[in-house]
């Protein structure tokens, strides 16, 4: 049986093994540089928002968070979400569960919206998980980013919360 979780120091091996292979070997993160365990536990302990793993028998499945939309006082309602699971993790319903949780904590914790940049690489498995947990589109930014020798869009999408 899977759990969600609070993130503790110790998901951070397992945390830093999900994300890897995306940084590495796919355009739906623009990181390119997979961060250090000891990065993530940095992360984890500077949290200001939900930072969930969903783990099964002890093993990170998957991850999702939330950080500040943007630095700015009038932006402390707004945050973006962020999830990741394993590739072997996919196609659960593993994906629909974190952000369901991760949503409800953000806006338990006081967020009023949630958004989510999503590269658009073609690959429509985000923007359906996001549109099923009640995100609508709210824009793209074309040709941002530039990785694995290609030109890449992102769509945002938004949720209102609480």
């Amino acid at each position: 049986m899977s759990t969600i979780e609070e993130a503790t120091e110790a998901d951070a091996e397992g945390i830093a093994a999900v994300f890897a292979p995306y940084a590495t070997g796919s355009v739906v993160t623009f990181e390119t540089t997979p961060p250090t365990a000891a990065q993530w536990r940095a992360k984890i302990r500077d949290s200001m928002w939900p930072f969930l793993v969903l783990a099964e028998e002890g093993e990170v499945l998957g991850y999702a968070l939330a950080t500040p939309w943007r630095p700015k006082p009038a932006y402390r309602y707004a945050v973006e979400t962020t999830i990741y699971l394993a590739p072997d993790a996919t196609g659960r319903g593993y994906g629909r569960r974190l952000l369901d949780e991760l949503v409800k904590r953000c806006g338990e914790a006081g967020a009023r919206q949630a958004i989510a940049v999503i590269v658009d690489s073609g690959s429509p498995a985000s923007r359906n998980l996001h549109r099923a947990a009640g995100f609508t589109d709210a824009g793209v930014l074309r040709r941002v980013g530039f990785k694995h020798d290609r030109w890449l869009d992102t769509l945002l999408m938004q949720r209102e919360l609480g």
